[in-house]
């Protein structure tokens, strides 16, 4: 009776992986959101291309950066994910496959995504600066402190999951 209760349970607890599913797909909404805010934010620039200064097409521009950025971050985050944890994506078989997509373990999602975290803190922190620098945004020294000891914080967390990875064995695979 006692094995019988264990196989319902671990196929139950090995089933309730799909739970994740609906979330991956919620992800998938979460990148139609952002095409429409690349969309808004290019038809913006494209609008105000003639009157627009330099310094504003530069930060216009690392806005679609960012929001591209973010948009590979999510796209990480459901493949890895949705193969790591839920069930293999067979359909992708084709010749555009991502080369990474099914080699990226969790330890390997971890430091893509920490790694793609630092890139959009890093164009951030740019953005306040050149807004700094051309009089359009006052932030206050303690403000732009605060940027970049987030920043730097984004870094350092990066290195010491990465040497904890190479520490664990993980590193010579990545």
């Amino acid at each position: 009776m006692g094995h019988f209760l264990e196989k319902i349970l671990e196929g139950l607890i090995f089933r309730s992986r799909w739970l994740m599913a609906p979330m991956y797909l919620g992800l998938v909404g979460g990148l139609v959101i952002l095409l429409v805010k690349f969309g808004q934010e290019f038809v913006h620039i494209a609008a105000h291309l003639g009157s627009f200064s330099e310094q504003e097409t530069v930060l216009s521009l690392l806005a679609l950066v960012d929001i591209t950025l973010v948009g590979n971050l999510l796209i990480m985050v459901i493949f890895s994910g949705y193969e790591n944890f839920v069930s293999r994506i067979d359909t992708a078989n084709s010749e555009d496959r991502p080369e990474w997509m099914g080699k990226v373990d969790y330890s390997g999602l971890k430091l893509k995504l920490i790694g793609s975290i630092v890139a959009i803190s890093a164009i951030d922190l740019l953005k306040a600066f050149v807004h700094q620098s051309s009089g359009t945004a006052s932030f206050s020294t303690e403000q732009m402190a605060w940027l970049v000891g987030i920043h730097l914080t984004f870094i350092i967390t990066g290195v010491l999951f990465a040497w904890m990875d190479k520490i664990a064995g993980h590193g010579a695979a990545h």
